[in-house]
């Protein structure tokens, strides 16, 4: 079969990928952007011809794989799997893959990042900056140092470790890890002090860092319980899955002082608005940031990310078994079609 009798899907065109996009009709390959948002019976419409399927944001539900009886392969050029009906997909022998490893320090710099922010008060001081020109040493404006102070780190994978690297050897800060899946051995490794018990842990934090992955284990893994049992200065950073935190419980805590502040990248229900999101409300707080995920946006992590999802549609097209680098069970299942690196 050659190259142009291909077509490929992509999904949530807002997210440029030129170098995906060029790529693919470089090789002869019929490719389709669609936009975020597309409702599944139009998705339905667009897939029945399809022999690939690239997604971000855009769920792939069983009705859209179902739909699409040419379909070779499902390509996440991203990270997070949990939009993806994998079961589904095994049913028919339709490999999925995903790209993990291409913003692994980046996502942890921007975790970070947001960190080091919220503990220095940068945004509030450089609106001060803005409105009135100066800004006297006053308490508002009082930060922390982040050296003796302790970061927990919740999931202890590749970006979790870089955050303990950065944090630890970096900037002298105690490294605490909670993540069932990660021996103590393996923690000690990384510099990070494993705690078995989640709560038990965030008791000791000045800083909770999330780095695991979105499960049914993990969804709403740091609720109303969790924030009742965390210091009133400590800040919560979450760059991995909106859901692993109860995002109304959150809202709570950050009104009532439970907690010091948020560092917040990703949201259960993306994108966010000024009014009439159920997190509305966290614009008007000053110990918040938001980003708009954006923390693996880089122009190193981007390019990483398109010559590896090209490897991979590539792959699935030619009809060799795609390559999975990543460890989640879920994919790590897949009987057909996929070869697992390490």
């Amino acid at each position: 079969m050659s190259a142009n009798q291909f077509k490929a899907i992509r999904t949530d065109r807002e997210l440029e990928c030129p170098g995906i996009d060029a790529g693919l009709r470089a090789r002869g390959i019929d490719l389709e952007t669609l936009p975020d948002g597309i409702s599944e019976d139009a998705l339905i419409e667009k897939v029945r011809d399809a022999d690939l399927i690239l997604m971000c944001y855009t769920p792939i539900p069983a009705r859209v794989i179902e739909a699409a009886p040419k379909l070779k392969g499902i390509v996440k050029y991203g990270v997070g799997i949990d939009a993806i009906d994998i079961v589904a997909a095994r049913s028919r022998g339709i490999p999925v893959v995903n790209v993990p490893e291409y913003a692994e320090e980046t996502v942890a710099e921007g975790a970070f990042a947001m960190m080091i922010a919220l503990m220095k008060k940068l945004v509030p001081v450089d609106r001060e900056m803005h409105a009135s020109g100066w800004a006297w040493p006053t308490p508002r404006w009082l930060g922390l140092d982040l050296a003796e102070r302790t970061i927990g780190i919740v999931g202890a994978g590749k970006i979790g470790r870089s955050m303990a690297r950065m944090a630890g050897a970096g900037f002298r800060m105690r490294v605490l890890g909670y993540d069932p899946n990660v021996s103590a051995t393996d923690m000690k490794t990384a510099g990070i002090e494993k705690r078995d018990d989640l709560k038990t842990m965030l008791v000791e934090c000045d800083v909770v860092s999330i780095h695991s992955v979105l499960s049914a284990n993990t969804r709403h893994l740091i609720g109303a319980a969790e924030f009742a049992t965390m210091k009133p200065h400590a800040l919560l950073i979450n760059a991995a899955r909106g859901a692993i935190v109860d995002e109304v419980a959150l809202v709570h805590a950050l009104r009532d002082k439970r907690i010091g502040g948020a560092g917040l990248d990703v949201f259960s229900s993306e994108p966010l608005a000024l009014s009439g999101h159920p997190l509305s409300a966290l614009y008007a707080m000053d110990n918040v940031i938001l980003m708009p995920h954006l923390t693996f946006y880089t122009q190193e992590a981007m390019a990483r990310l398109e010559d590896d999802t090209l490897a991979r549609c590539f792959e699935i097209l030619h009809g060799k078994p795609v390559l999975v680098r990543s460890h989640d069970s879920r994919l790590r299942a897949q009987e057909r079609g996929v070869v697992f690196g390490s």
